[in-house]
């Protein structure tokens, strides 16, 4: 694609490195056959190609954003379908980032919008703030209807709707400290303890704990450690979302002084395309470059880490049908495609790949607040495709997807690591099914 900034206007690192973006777009819309919103919506303003144009005719003109722009912008998930799809290496990611934190700087949102998303970004990424929304959710939820009937408050049903009937008790891993390896010690990694899903199903960390110390691998969650900045990063709000890079480069630098680290362990794959990328988000630091390159260089997914270790024979045996959902964050933002499945088979399931794989549930953080139409839409459309593989559970690695997908069928959702620990010794899920041996064996058969 053909650019024309300015020496000028390139001498912002971010239009610099949109412009070498641009340029690297072909026109040839391979990217509008995988996008969600393209394929639900149908416009082409809707796809990343179209979403290209406005972005570049924004930044070239130098010019605030504008309602068109706005619209078709917070329309996109961040999914990333489109890298995977994409011939010539567009890193649309970085694009669309740039253009959210250009938006936030210059185009002033309707009263309710703002207020919103300022919800939103003082309450999600604070454990302790969240817990008590949920609290005051639980209370709200009744209203859930009336404001579905007002256009401009159906995101705040979508928020009272989305909200769990129950919320599980703090778990003790909240508290910064070392969880000791089992026996002899053959690692030693950091966790991070998240945000929302400590609050939402504190079993997730708590299982990979147990699985880790079990093969020998401490864990340890450092002191200061906090939200990974991935929702503030994609509302655009920049300084927000650097400033918890650097609080987490900080807390991890420490434990890798202190003691080494083989890996920083994530549990939730949306934080793990983040923090993978604060080499990237700090490259302009100098007081942080370094130590946020070393700090997303050794950040992996469990399942991405389990995948390169010696795992022991299992304990339980494992009989049962699982549909894997690969959440977005996984598949498309780290290329993390085989390894979870693979586990999951070595661990005695028989695993399903549902039909449309690539296309996303709809949750994407807080799209699924902010974009509530569209977010069920995509939901309706990926728990067909699920209950196509009849499964007797679905795995996945993402907390946002397991919300959502539940949301939409009485099929259980359980993490993959919560699968992997019970097989391997640990707790048994509470959600788990009865296994039905005959029945697992014959669809394997069938395949």
């Amino acid at each position: 694609m053909q650019t024309n900034f300015t020496a000028e206007q390139l001498a912002d690192p971010g239009v610099a490195e949109s412009e070498k973006i641009l340029r690297k777009c072909v026109h040839c819309g391979f990217c509008t056959a995988t996008c969600p919103t393209y394929v639900t919506l149908g416009n082409e303003l809707d796809s990343p190609r179209g979403r290209i144009y406005l972005i570049k005719d924004m930044l070239e003109n130098d010019r605030p954003a504008d309602k068109q722009v706005v619209t078709h912008i917070d329309r996109c998930l961040s999914c990333l379908a489109c890298m995977t799809t994409c011939p010539s290496g567009v890193n649309y990611m970085h694009l669309v980032d740039h253009a959210r934190a250009h938006i936030e700087k210059t185009y002033k949102r309707p009263l309710m919008d703002r207020m919103l998303r300022g919800l939103l970004a003082i309450v999600l990424p604070h454990p302790a703030r969240f817990r008590a929304s949920l609290y005051a959710a639980k209370l709200g939820r009744p209203f859930a209807p009336l404001f579905r009937a007002v256009p401009g408050l159906k995101p705040m049903a979508a928020m009272l709707e989305l909200a769990p009937a129950s919320i599980p008790k703090q778990s003790d891993l909240v508290r910064p400290g070392s969880r000791n390896a089992v026996g002899e010690r053959r690692g030693r990694v950091a966790i991070l303890t998240g945000c929302a899903q400590p609050v939402l199903k504190p079993g997730i960390n708590e299982a990979t704990v147990r699985l880790l110390n079990r093969i020998g691998v401490e864990v340890v969650v450092p002191e200061g450690e906090g939200c990974c900045g991935a929702l503030v990063h994609h509302m655009g709000r920049e300084h927000d979302a650097l400033a918890a890079a650097r609080n987490n480069v900080d807390a991890w630098t420490r434990e890798i002084d202190k003691g080494g680290l083989d890996a920083i362990i994530i549990t939730a794959s949306g934080c793990g395309t983040t923090i993978k990328d604060y080499g990237y988000m700090l490259r302009e630091d100098p007081a942080y470059a370094d130590k946020a390159a070393r700090v997303s260089a050794l950040t992996k997914d469990i399942t991405e880490y389990l995948a390169g270790i010696d795992l022991p024979e299992p304990a339980n045996r494992a009989n049962l049908v699982v549909a894997y959902h690969s959440a977005c964050s996984m598949q498309h933002g780290q290329k993390i495609t085989t390894q979870p499945k693979a586990l999951l088979k070595a661990a005695g399931f028989t695993v399903k790949d549902p039909p449309e794989g690539h296309l996303c549930c709809g949750s994407a953080g807080t799209y699924n607040i902010m974009q509530p139409e569209i977010a069920r839409t995509l939901r309706d459309r990926k728990v067909k495709n699920i209950e196509r593989t009849r499964p007797d559970l679905i795995a996945t690695g993402n907390i946002g997807c397991m919300t959502q997908i539940a949301g939409g069928t009485d099929i259980p959702i359980i993490h993959t690591v919560e699968l992997l620990d019970w097989v391997y010794g640990g707790e048994k899920p509470a959600e788990l099914p009865d296994a039905d041996p005959a029945r697992s064996r014959n669809l394997e058969a069938a395949e």
